[in-house]
């Protein structure tokens, strides 16, 4: 098989292989050792070993297994299964417009019973008014490039957002205080967004955690990530959208998540920040 036309996809595949040949060689057995333990050619071995095939799942499992390496499969799996989609490129995604983007995470915030998030940078969509979103989207387009259609993307983010008021269903976030800070638009509609979010920390099923300017920090302030679940992970960066789905990954965001939290404050002294937000707007 030639390499992937995508470099990223390529890179993800030959450093798949690459865990798998070191599993191998730490095991102390040779390709052809291997063929022989999981019952195939030694010729696939070796495709697979040089990344000129992708293993399937099944094939992850019975290299592990003639390893003695059972309790790596699970995040070679996960590896394997995300390296044609873990760094899609934000410019992919928005080719269409803002709208279809809203609109390609439906389905995974219904499903969805647990969300974590953390920003660091402008007030999370899930808690965002129109008004906020409105001003904050167009620039979003203006620096892409992208089809104009900041309307029918506030509209689809409104609609996705109807989750938030599903009690079977549990938000948790941290925030930045920069976050009440940054003045992405007007002073009215900054107040309607903070004054927004204080209604939104009465929801039974959310809970809103604020890390003061003044705090001292053991962790440093991160790009945003969403958590779903336990099974996956939003990172954002400038340039891509990484989708995060190994165990050792999803673990790894979950104890940053867990240590953001325990620097946050939250209910009276909480609002206090968002209050003294509100009244530097005047």
């Amino acid at each position: 098989m030639p390499p992937h036309p995508s470099s990223r996809v390529q890179k993800a595949r030959e450093e798949l292989a690459g865990r798998l040949r070191e599993i191998r060689k730490d095991a102390g057995i040779s390709g052809r050792e291997l063929a022989v333990r999981c019952g195939w050619s030694e010729s696939k071995s070796s495709r697979i070993d040089n990344a000129k095939t992708p293993p399937s799942d099944a094939d992850i499992q019975a290299w592990c297994r003639a390893c003695a390496a059972g309790d790596q499969a699970a995040d070679l799996i996960a590896a394997n299964r995300q390296s044609a989609d873990a760094h899609v490129q934000w410019r992919q995604l928005q080719r269409s417009g803002l709208r279809r983007l809203q609109e390609s995470t439906g389905d995974l915030y219904r499903q969805t019973k647990m969300f974590r998030v953390y920003v660091s940078d402008v007030i999370p969509g899930f808690l965002q008014t129109p008004g906020y979103a409105a001003a904050l989207l167009p620039s979003i387009a203006h620096f892409r490039g992208t089809p104009d259609d900041v309307s029918d993307a506030v509209a689809a983010r409104m609609r996705r957002n109807e989750v938030l008021g599903n009690g079977a269903r549990r938000f948790s976030f941290v925030l930045e205080e920069s976050v009440l800070r940054y003045r992405l638009c007007s002073a009215e509609t900054m107040a309607a967004q903070l004054g927004h979010l204080l209604g939104v920390m009465d929801l039974q099923n959310v809970a809103v955690g604020l890390i003061p300017f003044s705090a001292q920090r053991a962790v440093w302030p991160m790009p945003t990530f969403t958590i779903f679940d336990d099974a996956r992970v939003h990172a954002d960066t400038l340039d891509a959208a990484a989708t995060l789905t190994q165990p050792s990954q999803v673990e790894l965001y979950s104890r940053a998540f867990e240590r953001l939290s325990q620097e946050a404050v939250s209910g009276a002294a909480a609002r206090a920040l968002i209050t003294a937000a509100l009244a530097s707007l005047d």
